[in-house]
């Protein structure tokens, strides 16, 4: 199975094009989607005039390239390793998730726009960062869904419990996990059997609420947090701190009572 390119046996049935039209089109949705969330919440508005705050009361005029330095330094450490969530759990199964989806979405384009005709012959390893990113995708997503979430691991809510924010990673993980169970179901050679054919019906369905229900989940703000760490580490570097005082030059009294249990409370 994690050799098959699912998309290549697809091609039986659905032309090619058809399958990069309907990656195009879901790219089209993202891009709708968050230009609508960017007017609704005009959080663009909000980068632009902290911007402008941040530039009006630095301390220090930053050269291009001491910006472009804090820029890399955010990209490759706060952004890569999500080092805002700590060590532990929240950051293992956020890096898993975050991983798997970039691995399953590239081996997904990959394999549509380049060896998805009849004729072509797919590298192996292509199948295989599909398999392993959305296998990836699925440990991570539900990891946090089942154990890791606010509600539930602090404020104990049952797991099933689902609110609007909950439908990015309920997408997510569903569109990894029937394309894993149609991916394998296909590898078995069904022939005239249904059971793939509900699962690719699953999967597209499962894209279609992933990528065209940007507007209504948290899809946005995987865009926003690159923004926003970028900006608070020049605002850092330039002594604006987002108008907010200098760290006091004080040890840390916290009392032993925060050593009784793990912090879990946000």
């Amino acid at each position: 199975m994690i050799y098959n390119n699912p998309f290549l046996g697809l091609s039986s049935f659905i032309a090619p094009v058809a399958m990069q039209g309907f990656v195009i089109v879901m790219i089209v949705l993202v891009v709708l989607g968050t230009l609508l969330d960017i007017i609704h919440k005009k959080n663009v508005k909000y980068f632009f005039n902290n911007a402008k705050k941040a530039k009006k009361n630095a301390k220090i005029e930053l050269t291009t390239s001491q910006r472009t330095s804090v820029i890399l330094k955010t990209v490759a450490y706060d952004i890569a390793t999500t080092s805002e969530l700590g060590k532990g759990k929240r950051r293992a199964a956020h890096l898993l998730g975050m991983y798997g989806t970039i691995l399953f979405w590239i081996g997904s384009v990959i394999m549509i726009f380049c060896y998805s005709s009849p004729s072509s012959d797919t590298p192996s390893f292509w199948p295989i960062i599909w398999h392993v990113g959305a296998l990836m995708t699925v440990i991570g997503g539900g990891w946090f869904w089942f154990f890791l979430r606010v509600d539930v691991y602090s404020e104990a809510q049952p797991w099933y419990r689902i609110i609007k924010a909950d439908l990015f990673v309920l997408a997510l993980v569903a569109s990894s996990l029937t394309g894993l169970i149609w991916s394998y179901l296909q590898s078995l050679n069904l022939n005239d059997r249904w059971d793939d054919k509900v699962f690719l019906v699953l999967f597209i369905v499962s894209n279609l609420v992933l990528f065209g229900g940007v507007y209504w989940s948290k899809f946005a703000h995987m865009f926003y947090k690159p923004g926003a760490a970028i900006q608070k580490n020049l605002a850092e570097a330039d002594g604006s701190r987002d108008n907010l005082p200098p760290p006091a030059d004080a040890p840390k009294q916290f009392g032993l009572g925060i050593k009784r249990e793990e912090p879990k409370h946000y």
